[in-house]
C-alpha cells in the first residue's frame, strides 16, 4: 500500500478510537447533571449512588478521550502537513477555540465535580457539573463546525492556493453544520442511553443491582425511547441537506449508478464498482426517491454524473445500512423495554431475562452506529479533504510507507488493549458491591444533605 492509503487508514484508526469517548462524555455529562439534580430534589440515596457510579465512568471516558485526541492531532503534522498549510487559516482558529472555550472549561471544573463533593456547597457542586456538561457540548460545537466546513465549505476565498477567511459567521455556521451537530448530539444521547440501560441490566443479571439500578435503568430506557424518533427526523433532514450539497455521496450510499426517477430503496445488495451494478438486490420500488425527495418519481443523480469525483461505493453502502439497522434495533428495544418496564412498575428484578440480556448486549450499540455513520461521512467526502476545494492527495506527507505502517500497527495494538481495558473496568465497576455513602459524605456546608440521605428510603 502506498503512503497516502496508509496515512488515511492510520487517521481512520485514530479517529475511530477517539470518537468512542466523546460520544459518551458529551451526553453523560448531562445525564450526571440530571442525577445530581434529582438527588438534591428528592434526597433519595439511589440518585446519589447513580451519580457517583457514573461519575467514575465519565472520568475514565474523559481521560481516554483527551489522550486519543492529542494523538489524533499530531497526525495533522506527521501525515497531513499540507492540510494546515493550505486550510490552517480556518482549521487552526476553530481548533484553538475548542481548546480555549471548551477544553479548559471542562478541565477546570472536572476536578470540582470529581473531588469537590463535601468540600464545596451543594449548589457549587451542581454548577460545576453543569459547566462540565456544557463544556463537552461546546467542544462538540467547535469540532463539528470544522468538520462540517470540510464537508460544505463556506465563508472562504482562495488566495495563491491557500484558504482565507472571508466571513467567520458563514464559515462556522456552514450549510451542513446545524444538521451535523444535531445528529451527533442525538447520537451521543442514544449511546449513553443504551450504555446506562445496558450496564444496569447487567447488574441485575449478575446479582449486583443496588438502589441506583432501577433509577438508572429507567433513565436509560426513557432517554432512548424519546431520542430515537428525534434521531430519525434529524437523519432525514441531514440526508436532504447532503443530497443538496453532496449528491455523489448520496448516490454511493444508495448504490445509484445512473441518474433515474423513482429510484428504489435497496435494503440489501452487493455493489460492484467494476461492473457499476448491484448484485442480489432486495429493494423497495421508488423507496429512495420517496425518502430523499419526498416524491415517488423524484430524480436522484447517479454516480455516472461524477466520473472520478465520487467516493468508493462499498464502504458507504454498507456503513449506511449498519447505522440504520442499529437505529431500527434501538427503536424496537427501547420502546419495547420501556413499555414492559412500565407495566412491571420499574422493578428491575421483575423484568424478563430476555429483555435484560438484550439491553446488556446493546450496551455499546451506540458505538457501532456512530462509527458506521462517521465512516459514511468521512469516506463520502473523498477524493477531497475539503470538499470541492482541496484533494486529499494534495495535502499528504511524504513519510515513507514502512514508517506509517509501523506506527499504524503500534496504534492498533495499543487501541485494542485500551478498549479491552475500558470495557473490563466498566464490568468491574458494575459488578462491584455498592459503596457506602458516608465515608465520602459532604462536610460542613452539606451536612443537612447527609442527614437527609441517612433518613431517605433505601
Amino acid at each position: 500500500m502506498d503512503a497516502l492509503l496508509l496515512a488515511r487508514i492510520q487517521f481512520a484508526a485514530n479517529i475511530t478510537f477517539h470518537i468512542l469517548f466523546p460520544t459518551i462524555s458529551i451526553a453523560l455529562g448531562w445525564t450526571l447533571l440530571f442525577f445530581r439534580w434529582r438527588w438534591l430534589r428528592t434526597q433519595a440515596t439511589g440518585w446519589l449512588t447513580a451519580y457517583r457510579f457514573w461519575t467514575k465512568v465519565f472520568a475514565l471516558t474523559f481521560a481516554l478521550g483527551v489522550v486519543s485526541g492529542i494523538t489524533m492531532s499530531f497526525q495533522f503534522g506527521t501525515n497531513w502537513p499540507g492540510f494546515m498549510e493550505r486550510a490552517g487559516n480556518i482549521a487552526g482558529p476553530l481548533l484553538g477555540y475548542e481548546v480555549l472555550t471548551a477544553f479548559f472549561l471542562e478541565a477546570t471544573f472536572l476536578g470540582v465535580m470529581l473531588f469537590g463533593h463535601g468540600k464545596v456547597s451543594e449548589r457549587m457542586h451542581l454548577i460545576a457539573t453543569f459547566l462540565v456538561a456544557f463544556g463537552t457540548t461546546l467542544s462538540a460545537f467547535w469540532i463539528l463546525s470544522l468538520n462540517s466546513w470540510m464537508q460544505t465549505p463556506a465563508g472562504y476565498e482562495l488566495v495563491n492556493g491557500e484558504v482565507h477567511v472571508r466571513s467567520w459567521v458563514e464559515a462556522v455556521f456552514n450549510p451542513s453544520f446545524p444538521y451535523r451537530l444535531a445528529h451527533m448530539l442525538l447520537a451521543s444521547g442514544l449511546t449513553v442511553a443504551f450504555l446506562v440501560a445496558g450496564v444496569s441490566a447487567w447488574q441485575v443479571l449478575r446479582g449486583t443491582a443496588n438502589r441506583s439500578t432501577p433509577l438508572a435503568l429507567r433513565t436509560g430506557l426513557t432517554l432512548g425511547a424519546v431520542l430515537i424518533p428525534l434521531q430519525i427526523l434529524a437523519g432525514d433532514l441531514h440526508g436532504l441537506n447532503t443530497l443538496e450539497h453532496q449528491p455523489q455521496k448520496i448516490a454511493a450510499m444508495e448504490g445509484i449508478w445512473q441518474t433515474e426517477r423513482g429510484a428504489p430503496l435497496l435494503l440489501f445488495a452487493v455493489p460492484d464498482e467494476a461492473e457499476r451494478a448491484n448484485h442480489y438486490a432486495v429493494a423497495i420500488p421508488r423507496g429512495a426517491s420517496w425518502i430523499l425527495t419526498h416524491r415517488s418519481d423524484g430524480e436522484l443523480k447517479g454516480l455516472d454524473e461524477f466520473p472520478g469525483e465520487h467516493p468508493p461505493v462499498a464502504p458507504l453502502f454498507y456503513g449506511f445500512r449498519v447505522m440504520v439497522g442499529v437505529g431500527v434495533l434501538m427503536l424496537a428495544v427501547s420502546w419495547t423495554g420501556w413499555w414492559i418496564a412500565r407495566r412491571r412498575g420499574w422493578v428491575a428484578e421483575r423484568l424478563p431475562r430476555p429483555l435484560l440480556w438484550s439491553l446488556a448486549a446493546m450496551s455499546f450499540s451506540g458505538w457501532v452506529a456512530t462509527v458506521a455513520g462517521w465512516y459514511v461521512t468521512e469516506i463520502g467526502r473523498q477524493p477531497y479533504i475539503v470538499f470541492g476545494v482541496l484533494r486529499t492527495a494534495e495535502v499528504a506527507s511524504t513519510v515513507p510507507p514502512p514508517m506509517i505502517g509501523l506506527t499504524l500497527a503500534a496504534y492498533l495494538v495499543v487501541y485494542a488493549v485500551l478498549i479491552v481495558a475500558y470495557v473490563g473496568v466498566l464490568r468491574y465497576l458494575a459488578e462491584k458491591p455498592e459503596e457506602a455513602l458516608l465515608p465520602d459524605a459532604p462536610r460542613a456546608g452539606a451536612r443537612t444533605a447527609v442527614a437527609a440521605a441517612q433518613r431517605s428510603p433505601a
